[in-house]
């Protein structure tokens, strides 16, 4: 896994170290495959995520340890089948970050591009089996492929992803430590953030569904590997992530 390797008998990190880059990139690539669906090959990994977590420092180390050894003594198909009710059949602790601000409206499919516009500038591009907005792929993309890219997906997202962990903490789920660790590498919320992150948690995602037609069927969105890469920054993208405008909030 390169110099993100899941490596043993590394000294442990003391708890007052900073979560420097490469730190902040360890905690995305473990909660990256922690919060992947729980397939046999990733559930063999978690004796060395565990020990790369106890490489990092308090409090994201604790967090993403909670949960590993959590994992590590659950019976697999019970497990797969709490993931699927945690993520799959609640509307307020998706995993799927605009689906938040939009649901499974038109506006979502603007949003989508968006994230695979990123995608696409650091020269990644992704299959058609996984929604860009998907938090595993976004913080694989952070660790592993373009971090400044990937952090600035995250901090656009700060709200979102912090309604996704109020929600696993008001559930009881175990996955909210790793929500936490996650959090620890983020800037604290501003004022945008606390007001997106009330109206979010008060109004859920949206209802009518219009479908993700404009997603789907853009044919810019599926070209080969390797074949679309325009250099635009993402920050050049009007809009991208929740405008302050559609939540009222105001500094």
């Amino acid at each position: 896994m390169g110099a993100l390797g899941l490596r043993r008998n590394r000294r442990a990190a003391p708890a007052d170290e900073p979560l420097n880059e490469t730190r902040q990139r360890l905690v995305w690539r473990i909660a990256a495959l922690v919060l992947d669906y729980p397939h046999p090959s990733t559930l063999d990994l978690l004796d060395d995520l565990r020990d790369a977590a106890t490489q990092l420092p308090e409090p994201a180390g604790s967090g993403l340890l909670a949960c590993i050894d959590h994992l590590r003594e659950q019976d697999p198909i019970a497990l797969a089948a709490r993931y699927v009710e945690t993520f799959d059949l609640r509307r307020r602790s998706s995993l799927h970050l605009s689906y938040y601000a939009y649901g499974d409206t038109r506006n979502r499919g603007m949003a989508l591009l968006r994230f695979k516009t990123a995608y696409r500038n650091a020269g990644l591009e992704l299959g058609d089996h996984e929604l860009p907005d998907f938090l595993p792929v976004v913080l694989e993309f952070a660790a592993t492929t373009d971090p400044v890219r990937g952090r600035r997906l995250l901090v656009t997202h700060r709200a979102v992803v912090e309604v996704l962990r109020l929600s696993l903490h008001d559930s009881g789920s175990p996955y909210a430590s790793v929500l936490d660790a996650i959090c620890a590498t983020l800037p604290d919320l501003d004022t945008d953030d606390r007001a997106q992150v009330v109206k979010l948690a008060a109004e859920g995602p949206p209802e009518d569904s219009v479908g993700l037609d404009t997603y789907a069927l853009d044919p810019a969105l599926h070209p080969h590997i390797g074949s679309y890469r325009d250099g635009t920054a993402v920050d050049d993208h009007p809009g991208f992530g929740v405008p302050t405008s559609q939540i009222g909030a105001t500094r």
